[in-house]
């Protein structure tokens, strides 16, 4: 390892749907957060890693959007959020551009000044803009904060990426790398395959169903043989019976969909044959329940 290598923790925050996962899979490059056009799809911080061999490593955090909470899950969720931005060595806000400040981005600014950690504005979908409104969002955010970098960019298009890199080691300190060159996540396989299949579903199902849904992995085995494959049984959880029915479908069309879709991701991710067996169960109020959001996988004790 060379004296100038650097390494790092990053996170990256900001208000749900603004692109947090996209951003992370692109530098990542390859698929480890789910994305959907929903918000509230991150639910737990997830841990990926960037290692350039001259340059250095970066572990990014990306955690779920901070949003006015309704429920313990998004208690907890906004907990996870904020608790992050005191234990990195640089924050990436993410905001999208339009110059208009709503009482979200005002609510971040107020953590944010409880910080001393530089932190890296991120303007993503420019795209989507023409490029002198950039300018007019740059200096609106300019008026709210001091800034130790401001990056539009593209996340879904990969434009710019490569800069906002380079703005991230130069505020890394020096030292050596955190994991292996080959590791690009912390998450265990089960939690990404639980992952995925929500994802599926979030994409599948109607605006009213997927906040309140979660995904437990009852086995997953590897079958041995001349063809080895994955067995994985996995249970949606719903809060209601009517949910329940949409999530199955008519004549279970809805469900086949969802594993169909499923089992592809997974396939390509675990890189083998996969038995996905999928079923439905009703818990209500789930979110609010301390027990069971500790169940389905988010725990408070690793905030």
């Amino acid at each position: 390892m060379q004296d100038n290598f650097k390494s790092g923790f990053v996170t990256i925050i900001g208000r749900p749907n603004v692109g947090k996962s996209t951003l992370m899979n692109h530098l990542i490059g390859q698929k480890i957060a789910i994305t959907s056009n929903k918000p509230q799809t991150t639910r737990n911080r997830i841990q990926t890693v960037y290692t350039d061999p001259e340059l250095g490593q970066i572990v990014f955090l990306d955690t779920p959007g901070i949003h006015q909470a309704s429920n313990k899950l998004g208690e907890y969720m906004v907990s996870v959020a904020e608790h992050t931005m005191q234990d990195v060595d640089v924050i990436l806000w993410l905001v999208e551009p339009s110059d208009y400040i709503g009482g979200g981005d005002r609510h971040i600014v107020e953590q944010l000044q409880k910080t001393k950690t530089p932190v890296i504005l991120v303007i993503n979908k420019i795209d989507t803009v023409d490029h002198d409104a950039v300018f007019g969002v740059i200096e609106a955010y300019r008026k709210l904060y001091d800034f130790a970098e401001i990056v539009p960019l593209s996340a879904l298009r990969g434009k710019n990426c490569n800069v906002l890199l380079d703005q991230i080691f130069k505020y890394l300190p020096y030292g050596p790398a955190y994991y292996d060159e080959d590791v690009v996540t912390d998450q265990p396989q089960r939690q990404i395959v639980a992952e995925i299949i929500r994802e599926k579903a979030l994409h599948a199902l109607s605006e009213e169903v997927p906040h309140g849904i979660a995904v437990s992995i009852d086995q997953m085995k590897w079958r041995s043989g001349k063809q080895g494959m994955y067995d994985i049984d996995a249970t949606i959880i719903c809060e209601k019976d009517s949910h329940k029915g949409i999530i199955i479908g008519k004549g279970g069309a809805m469900l086949k969909k969802i594993g169909s879709n499923a089992r592809y991701e997974c396939e390509k991710m675990l890189d083998a044959k996969v038995n996905l067996k999928l079923w439905v169960k009703v818990k209500k109020d789930w979110r609010d329940s301390d027990y069971l959001i500790k169940n389905f996988g988010y725990r408070k004790d690793e905030i």
